[in-house]
């Protein structure tokens, strides 16, 4: 065959080819293939309207974050924020009944917001006003450099809170009061921040009499506390006891000696009964019987008391 006569057919079988493809119908793949692509772009406008929603989602809780953080710049606020958690870990602790809280006011800030009852009639005094604007700063930073120089303010606002607290010497007004007050940080990460710019923090407040504590470890201290009590509960509970004890046994020996003398004048009505129907047997009987015979009084004997055989145990005393 000539080279141009097999490259006619070549040119003529792709031609034919193509025309066939396209006036034939779409092929089942074609339009499984049409099908997914309607449904790559429904799926897309759904991702960019749920995108849409987080997006507004996440612009309200940077409000409300920005809402929070100046709410805790407010000093009420924040110590009322405060105290609420406060009396949130005494309940934890088992220890609200034995602590009396404080509401504080702008007028009136030199009274702790918490005192703990310890046995013995002690009172320990819990104060939770620490500052916390300098944290918040350091939390809002943009960079490190910020965020060092706020969380250095935080550590010195708590620092100076510490000689404040220390200087208004709460166990001296509630004697008796072991020489110590506690400053509640409401959030374990505000002290943590302090200890990361001040890590001596924790020994120079003991130093002042002030112990730092956060919700953990004023929990932990509260149920020690609680525990203190129970013993002391048990300790009085003993007492109690003993002294019931030696009461119930001052009534059970009064009782003993009365039930001894009961018992005594029992048998000595058993022997006076039974000398009685000795006396009927031996002299009232014959006569009565006599009477009988003799025409008086019916026809009926009278009759016979019986002798009574019991004997009265008298109790032993005990030695």
């Amino acid at each position: 065959m000539p080279l141009a006569t097999f490259l006619v057919g070549i040119v003529l079988g792709i031609f034919l080819t193509a025309l066939w493809f396209r006036t034939r119908p779409a092929p089942p793949v074609m339009e499984t293939l049409g099908r997914l692509e309607a449904q790559i772009k429904d799926l897309e406008a759904q991702r960019l309207h749920a995108l849409g929603g987080l997006d507004q989602q996440l612009t309200s809780l940077s409000r409300e974050t920005v809402a929070l953080s100046q709410a805790l710049r407010a000093p009420n606020a924040r110590g009322r924020w405060g105290e609420l958690t406060l009396r949130r870990v005494a309940e934890l602790s088992g220890m609200a009944s034995q602590c009396d809280f404080f509401e504080q006011n702008s007028a009136d800030g030199q009274r702790p917001d918490m005192i703990v009852k310890l046995p013995g009639g002690r009172t320990l005094a819990v104060d939770a006003k620490v500052p916390l604007s300098a944290y918040l700063d350091a939390e809002a930073a943009l960079d490190d450099a910020a965020r060092r120089a706020a969380l250095d303010k935080h550590a010195q606002q708590v620092m100076r809170h510490v000689v404040e607290l220390s200087a208004r010497e709460y166990w001296a007004r509630l004697q008796p009061s072991p020489e110590m007050v506690v400053l509640f940080m409401a959030g374990d990460h505000f002290l943590a921040a302090a200890l990361e710019r001040d890590p001596t923090l924790l020994e120079k407040a003991l130093a002042r009499k002030v112990l730092l504590a956060t919700p953990v470890t004023l929990v932990s201290v509260l149920k020690g506390v609680a525990y203190t009590w129970r013993q002391e509960k048990l300790a009085q509970n003993a007492g109690e006891l003993r002294r019931l004890g030696a009461e119930l046994y001052d009534r059970v020996r009064v009782f003993a000696d009365s039930y001894s003398e009961a018992g005594r004048n029992l048998a000595k009505a058993v022997d006076a009964y039974n000398r009685s129907a000795a006396s009927w047997e031996t002299r009232l009987a014959p006569s009565l019987k006599r009477m009988r015979e003799l025409g008086v009084g019916g026809d009926g004997e009278a009759p016979q008391p019986p002798r009574l055989d019991a004997v009265v145990r008298e109790a032993e005393r005990p030695s």
